[in-house]
């Protein structure tokens, strides 16, 4: 289980799962998600809700992982930009970590 930050103040944060991780990395969600300038905003976030919900409505079988991810991470009443880049940034430590292993 890990946390992220869901704002600059600290106040709120958003518990991820390993099974969370796998998910994204399953589904390559990050992929080609940020534009050129590397800036991670709302649009930024709307865009992956809007990629997770084409995957979600496109799949015959399970969904349920997907379906995990957006209740407990993508859609949590506290993900915001600013969560999403603390996601990102957890993400790409967990993947060197992983590859290290």
């Amino acid at each position: 289980m890990y946390k992220i930050q869901a704002n600059p103040s600290g106040t709120r944060n958003i518990e991820i799962t390993e099974n969370a991780l796998c998910t994204i990395e399953k589904y390559a969600l990050f992929q080609h998600l940020i534009d050129s300038n590397g800036i991670v905003d709302e649009s930024v976030l709307e865009k992956l809700r809007l990629n997770v919900r084409s995957l979600i409505a496109s799949q015959e079988d399970d969904r349920k992982d997907l379906l995990d991810l957006c209740i407990d991470v993508i859609y949590h009443n506290d993900m915001k930009a600013f969560g999403l880049h603390q996601l990102i940034l957890l993400y790409i430590k967990w993947e060197e970590e992983k590859s290290e292993e």
